[in-house]
């Protein structure tokens, strides 16, 4: 890329003066040499304690597990890490129906105890798998879905962080008071 049309501002920005492009992406190269992009730049987490933390691995851990449908991670300049969870419906149902047959909403069940208590143990297997300065130490469970329409999905189905930090923030900012 030479750079953008009409755009040197832009143009500057990412290309260096040997004429790299700085993507904003984040890898590692595999030992056969090939680049395995982890991360984006821009969503690094910087802990109050200096720690730069890249979200996306741990939350594709979590969600390796069938109840967890997406994460989000939050812990800019804070202390630790929280997170937004939300849960894989079908999977819920199938569990509902096994320790409660008589549950009928989905939704009201992700405030069960015996709900938060099985996500806490997914987080904990997950948190042992990690530094722990890169451990979750709170979270919230959403009682929906991120979605397309409510514009927290982008078309290729990634959680946009920011719309969810400003959308959920209230949630954000009591993980951090209790």
């Amino acid at each position: 890329m030479r750079g953008y049309f009409k755009r040197p501002d832009e143009t500057r920005e990412v290309l260096d003066a040997e004429g790299w492009l700085a993507t904003g992406d984040i890898g590692a190269f595999s030992r056969d040499g090939f680049l395995r992009v982890t991360d984006r730049k821009k969503d690094l987490i910087k802990t109050a304690g200096g720690k730069y933390i890249a979200p996306q691995p741990i939350e594709a851990r979590l969600k390796t597990h069938p109840l967890i449908a997406d994460v989000v991670l939050y812990g800019d300049r804070r202390r630790y890490l929280t997170a937004l969870i939300t849960l894989n419906r079908e999977a819920l149902a199938r569990y509902i129906s096994q320790v409660d047959p008589a549950a009928a909403d989905a939704r009201v069940f992700v405030t069960d105890p015996r709900v938060r208590e099985l996500v806490q143990s997914i987080v904990e297997a997950t948190n042992k798998e990690l530094a722990s300065f890169e451990t979750i130490k709170r979270f919230a469970l959403l009682d929906h879905d991120f979605t397309l329409d409510s514009g927290e999905l982008t078309p290729t189905l990634k959680v946009k962080r920011q719309v969810a930090y400003e959308r959920y923030r209230e949630e954000i900012e009591a993980m951090y008071r209790e």
